[in-house]
């Protein structure tokens, strides 16, 4: 009686702690957006007014963005001077429609309402003036890099949505957000577990008013990307995640409009505030290109996806780290000096990911991504042709070379 006594005041035990975590955590991701009211109509009005220039001011259009916008508002000041939240022009729900939505920071000021949208000149500085309690300190830090962060490089220092060493199917190549538009910044993509994943550390948030299907992450370089179609996920706020961490699944969701025949998420990027092209960008180590709307394909290394193949996730690469492009070879030789005239130490296969030390300048080589005298050394001391190696930069990806290494001290 009293073992099974004991056994009784564990499970109890257990159970309390199962809901005091599930409640830990749905005050992390169920903020308090869900519970805000309407937006008064004044400052409707002027988000809307915002919406309409955004959309290059045509009358004609302010019709269907009167009908089908979403406002969503997340934070309001106590005294209802400062706003901010989600404003999304919801996409019929055809086909080759998505939705469009920007972050908005509002000020009522004598004047009325000052509405800014992610993307807009004044929106890093009216978000640099909010108080904390509407935009938080780091949330503020991350809208500034976005405001000032410049584009040095073709890298975006993102992974994949999905789990590192799995493969997905591309199923949509580099298009438009909105299927035909340009610039091509998105990827259809499904496979795997279907857990849809952050491509890097930033602060998350819902767009759709019902907060599903959509979640928008803000980046602290500049970029910031977007999951459509999610089922299941969670409901950030303006929430910092890690990198790798699970939004939600792979859906047919249209809680904003647009059309899904299959499960997938349909992934973006943007670059501060505005869509950004794919063309010549690397993710997860694969370097996209442009074709016609949803085709295109991806390379890593010499080997080439298609639409309708699938992608390895090969990770984020760090800033000193490259892919080997032997440009149709299986390996390109290392030396022991930065040079043609030095002797083979060894070798790397096509798409190896190396990590570079240093460089130095020698023999001159042509490969995909042209011709180049640098040589980088790599961590373990020997050299490679910089010609045979995608950096994303243009000139050298690390520093030079000491002279105590050149000479071999």
């Amino acid at each position: 009686m009293k073992n099974r006594r004991m056994q009784l005041i564990f499970i109890g035990l257990i159970s309390l702690f199962v809901v005091i975590l599930f409640t830990c955590i749905s005050h992390f991701f169920l903020q308090d957006d869900e519970q805000m009211p309407a937006p008064n109509p004044e400052l409707e009005q002027a988000i809307v007014q915002s919406l309409i220039a955004r959309t290059g001011g045509d009358k004609e259009k302010s019709a269907p963005i009167l009908e089908r916008k979403q406002i969503h508002l997340k934070r309001v000041t106590k005294d209802e001077i400062w706003a901010f939240g989600a404003a999304v022009i919801e996409a019929p729900k055809v086909e080759h429609t998505f939705p469009e939505g920007w972050l908005f920071i509002a000020r009522d000021t004598d004047e009325g309402w000052q509405v800014a949208l992610e993307g807009d000149h004044t929106f890093s500085e009216l978000t640099q003036k909010a108080p904390d309690e509407v935009i938080s300190r780091d949330e503020k830090k991350v809208f500034s890099s976005n405001a000032t962060t410049q584009s040095i490089n073709t890298r975006t220092g993102l992974r994949l949505p999905y789990a590192v060493g799995q493969s997905w199917i591309m199923s949509g190549g580099p298009h438009g957000w909105s299927g035909y538009d340009r610039p091509y910044s998105s990827l259809d993509l499904h496979g795997g577990d279907q857990r849809v994943l952050a491509a890097r550390e930033g602060y998350a948030y819902t767009m759709c008013n019902n907060n599903r299907g959509w979640i928008r992450i803000y980046h602290d370089n500049g970029y910031a990307t977007d999951y459509y179609h999610l089922w299941n996920n969670i409901v950030p706020s303006g929430n910092f995640v890690s990198e790798g961490t699970f939004l939600g699944y792979t859906g047919t969701d249209v809680s904003c409009g647009g059309y899904a025949s299959g499960r997938h998420v349909h992934f973006g990027i943007l670059k501060d505030g505005n869509r950004a092209a794919l063309q010549n960008k690397e993710i997860g180590g694969w370097i996209f290109f442009e074709g016609s709307a949803y085709g295109g394909y991806a390379m890593h290394g010499s080997a080439v996806r298609y639409r309708g193949h699938s992608l390895y996730n090969y990770g984020r690469l760090t800033t000193n780290q490259g892919i080997v492009d032997s440009y149709g070879w299986s390996s390109i030789n290392l030396r022991s000096g930065p040079g043609s005239n030095y002797p083979i130490v060894g070798s790397r296969n096509d798409g190896a990911i190396i990590s570079i030390d240093c460089t130095a300048t020698g023999s001159s080589f042509t490969g995909r991504w042209g011709t180049t005298n640098i040589w980088n050394r790599l961590t373990n001391g020997q050299w490679i042709s910089d010609a045979f190696v995608y950096t994303g930069v243009d000139g050298p990806a690390a520093p030079s070379c000491s002279a105590s290494i050149l000479s071999g001290e």
